[in-house]
Parts: C-alpha cells; structure tokens; sequence
C-alpha cells in the first residue's frame, strides 16, 4: 500500500500518451508512411535524385499545366474571397436567429457531394442549360455559346465548392469585432465604406488569410470539378497526375506531380502562419 501513491503517478504519467497511442499510429500508417512513401519514390529514379523533376520542368506542356493550375487556383480563392467576405459579413451582423439560418444555408453545400455539385453545373453551363437557354429565350444569342471545359467554368465551380469554407473562416473573425469599435470610428467622422476599410477590413485579414489558403490549396488539389468542367482542355495538375497513374502508367511521373503538389499545400501553410503572426502582431501594435 506504500506504493500506491507512486504506482498512481507513473500510470497517470503514462495514461495520456496511452489515449493518444493509437491516433498516433493510425496517422503514421495511413498518412505519414504512404505520403514519405510517395516522396521517396519521386527521388528514386537511378540517373539522379532530381532527374523525374528535371524531367517534369523540362516539358513545356507540364510547365504550362503547372502555371494554369495556379492561375485559376488563384481566381478561384479571388472569387471566394469577395463572396465569402460579403457574405461573411452579412451573417455576422444579422440577427440571432436569422444567422443561424443563414450559417445553414451557406455551408448546406458541404452536405452534397463534390461530384453531384460539379454535375449541377454541366446542367447550368451546358449547351442546352439554363444559361443558354435563357439567353437564347431573350434573343440576346442564336446559337448556344461553349461555356463547359472552359477556364471560367473551373474557376466558377471551384469558387462554388470551396466558397462555404471562406465563409466559416470569416464569420468567426467578424463576429469578434466589438461594435465599441464602429461607432468610435463613426463618432470620429469616419464614412460607412471608411468604416470598413479602416476597420473591418484590417480586423478580418486572419480570416481572409486562412480562408484563402485553405481555397487555394483545396482548388490546386481537387480532381472532380477540373475533370467534369475543364475536360481535356483544361488540364490541371491532379486532372494530369490521374492521367499519369491510371491511363499512361507513369507512375514516376505521377509520384514527381503528387510530390510538388505536397511542397505547394506545406509552402502555403507556412506561408499562412507567417502571414497570421504578422497580422496579430500588427493588430496587438496598434
């Protein structure tokens, strides 16, 4: 009984590694291993450990599928960042109840399946779809126009999917702005858009940053809405890297692709905790 009270010590040392023990080894066998595992294999090619990437930057057509999925990663987060924001604001300053219906309906999409949502834009974009059909009713056009496997198809259907993930990272940042704030500046003479641009708008920047992170990084990854909006003429890096692995059987190739696409994703996180560091810092200074 003497050594109770030390036996009781080492097994509550020792009880929350237990509880974390098996995450711990199912995120290193499902996720560290096959990722390591992917990484290695892009350096194993026997004339040099960066022949695959030298192979990869030497072909023109990569480079240009390279820039194009950066390009409209890039105008997607643009255009979810200006829905989201707006749409982020309007909820954060509605009423009690009015923005939990509003919370619902804008991440409701998130219920649906990516393919189902990249599906409903065929039926909207698509030579006999809504758009079209509606153009054509109002004589503003006689024959339909291609707006599938176009860039701004991508772009518009990216936005659509990742947008409800800026609205979620904004509302919180928003919510948290006090109103002693507004009417201080209000009652210094500050204008309704002054308002926001001296305020809200620099307040919301830690939001901004990690929503438009989380849409770039997500629109550079995805496959399904690139594949059923874009085709062939729009490739992009995961529409190449399923090209690779599963119709060419390039599997180094493939390997090269999902390992610049893992330096991308960690870049940008590192790159969002620097820029957040940075906003906090310039927020606590003022």
């Amino acid at each position: 009984m003497s050594h109770s009270p030390s036996i009781t010590r080492r097994l509550g040392a020792i009880g929350p590694w237990a509880l974390v023990l098996p995450a711990s080894l199912a995120l290193l066998l499902l996720l560290v291993l096959p990722v390591a595992g992917t990484l290695m294999e892009s350096f194993g090619n026997p004339k040099g450990i960066w022949e695959n990437y030298r192979l990869f930057f030497s072909s023109s057509y990569n480079r240009a599928v390279l820039i194009r999925s950066f390009w409209i990663a890039l105008q997607a987060t643009a255009v979810s960042l200006v829905a989201g924001f707006f749409g982020a604001y309007m909820i954060a300053n509605s009423r009690p109840g009015l923005k939990r219906v509003l919370l619902i309906v804008s991440v409701f999409p998130l219920l649906t399946g990516v393919v189902v949502r990249s599906f409903s834009w065929m039926a909207i974009l698509g030579r006999n779809g809504i758009v079209n059909t509606a153009l054509i009713q109002l004589g503003l056009i006689d024959q339909p126009l291609s707006l599938l496997f176009t860039q701004g198809a991508v772009i518009v259907g990216l936005a659509y999917l990742f947008t409800p993930l800026m609205i979620l990272s904004l509302v919180g940042v928003l919510e948290t702005i006090e109103d002693d704030l507004y009417l201080a500046a209000e009652s210094l003479g500050a204008s309704p858009f002054g308002v926001f641009r001296q305020v809200t708008l620099p307040l919301a920047v830690p939001g901004m940053i990690v929503g438009s992170v989380l849409v770039f990084t997500g629109s550079l990854a995805t496959f399904v809405t690139p594949r059923l909006l874009g085709g062939e003429q729009q490739m992009t890096l995961a529409t190449l890297l399923y090209q690779k692995a599963m119709i060419s059987f390039d599997w180094e190739a493939a390997n090269t692709i999902a390992a610049i696409m893992m330096a991308v994703t960690i870049l940008c996180v590192f790159l969002m905790g620097w820029l957040v560091r940075r906003a906090t810092s310039a927020r606590a200074a003022q």
